[in-house]
Order: C-alpha cells, then structure tokens, then sequence
C-alpha cells in the first residue's frame, strides 16, 4: 500500500498535495478509490480511501485508524560520528528503516569531514529529506528526527538524558555489556538507549575516557572490526530483533 507523510488531516478527511501531490497523481497515477496508508509523523496511522483529484490537491477519506507495529518501544538514538563522502546517506537511510527515533551527527577527532556552518545546515536537511523518505519506504509511524551536526562534548552531555548509552570500541574485551544491553531491549529494561558511534579512524582514547567518565558504557561488538557504516546498524538490528523477540 502506497504510504505517505502529511499533517494536514481533519476529523474525517485528508488533504495531500505539493511533492506528494505530483508524486501520487503523476508518477504512481492513483485513482478515486484507492485506498493509501497516511501518517502525520507523530505517531498517527489512518487507512483513507482517495475521494477527489483536483489540479492541485488530493482528498482521501479517513476510513480507520490504523494501529501500527512499525515502531520500536525503546527510544534508540544514533550519535554518528561525520563519515567520509556520502556514507552518511546510507547510515542514515538504513538506520530508518530500522527504527531508529533521531540520529545526531557528530564531530570527533578523527573525523575528516569538517563542516562549516552552512554546510552543516544544507546537509541537515538532505539528511532529513532522506530520513522522511525511509520512514515512508519502511511505513514507519513516526519520521526519525535528524539533529543539527554537534561537537563531541556537546553530545556527550545531550546522551546523558538517556536511559542508558553505549559506545563500541575496538579494544573493549568480553561480551557481558552487549549481553546485558540485549537483555536490556527483550525485557524493555530502558525506554531509551543512545549508541556512539565513531568515524573511519574510530574514537580517540581521550574521547573514550571522557564517554566513561559520563556513564558511556565501552562495548564489544564481537571479533571484527566494523566500518563506521556497518557498526551502528549491526547493533540497531540486534537491539531491534530482541525487542520483538520479547513481544
């Protein structure tokens, strides 16, 4: 079924136009009758059956709620560290799709990608448009939030409001850590986990005796060593597949 964002609903009816219009009407060529999933981004599903097509707008008819099971219980937010060329698309199209509620691009050390304050806010929003278009794609109920690019303190202090937060790092020995966070998503021990994650050369030591310091736990991934593209979706998958393992 074809899914679609807006806030522009009523009590009985809604209204779709702009991109949207122009994607459904002349791209996909929906019809009056036509029954579409819309959601308002907040949380909100309704099933609505398309009544009108107009010049510049098409009108559904709300016909139910829609109660969906896209949505993880566990609030996951990604602290990514800035990646390489647009690796940063995919980080982020994926970890949608996964369920993730806000991905925070992060600064660090070892970061290459340096970005000025108008860049920052250009790719802020292409990394928002790609994040609403995953939401869709994957017909989740809610559209990840992809925060303004943060210094490594700065998000370090702004993870402290979490239920509970971990870093994987390299040189971190034993398995009880992902164990227990895994633990943590099956029996909905914590309404919220943060997870960070460093660039291509990986976090510095001070960046992780300062994570520590904060209450940032140091986590083994296993025996492998994950690119920054690879490591935040495993364990988002992981956390995601325990979640539901418990329901």
């Amino acid at each position: 079924m074809i899914h679609i964002f807006t806030d522009n609903f009523t009590d009985t009816q809604v209204v779709i136009s702009g991109d949207d219009y122009n994607h459904l009407s002349h791209a996909l060529r929906i019809q009056p009758g036509d029954d579409i999933l819309v959601s308002d981004g907040n949380g909100r599903d309704v099933i609505a059956a398309v009544a009108e097509i107009t010049d510049r707008e098409i009108i559904a008819d709300i016909i139910r709620e829609n109660a969906s099971e896209a949505e993880l219980r566990c609030r996951i937010v990604l602290y990514q560290a800035l990646p390489k060329s647009d690796k940063m698309d995919f980080i982020i199209q994926k970890c949608v799709e996964l369920g993730v509620a806000e991905i925070v691009p992060v600064e660090t050390a070892r970061c290459i990608v340096k970005l000025d304050a108008k860049a920052r806010d250009k790719k802020v929003e292409r990394w928002q448009k790609i994040a609403s278009s995953a939401a869709e794609q994957s017909q989740r109920s809610r559209i990840t939030k992809i925060c303004p690019v943060m210094r490594f303190k700065d998000a370090i202090k702004d993870a402290c409001k979490l239920s509970r937060c971990v870093m994987p790092y390299e040189h971190k020995d034993g398995r009880s850590e992902l164990k227990s966070l895994l633990e943590d998503a099956r029996e909905s021990k914590s309404d919220s986990i943060g997870i960070f994650i460093g660039p291509e050369g990986g976090f510095d030591e001070k960046e992780v005796e300062i994570a520590a310091s904060n209450g940032i736990e140091p986590i083994s991934l296993g025996h492998r060593i994950l690119r920054t593209e690879t490591a935040g979706m495993a364990l988002i998958a992981a956390l995601m597949l325990e979640e539901e393992s418990g329901l």
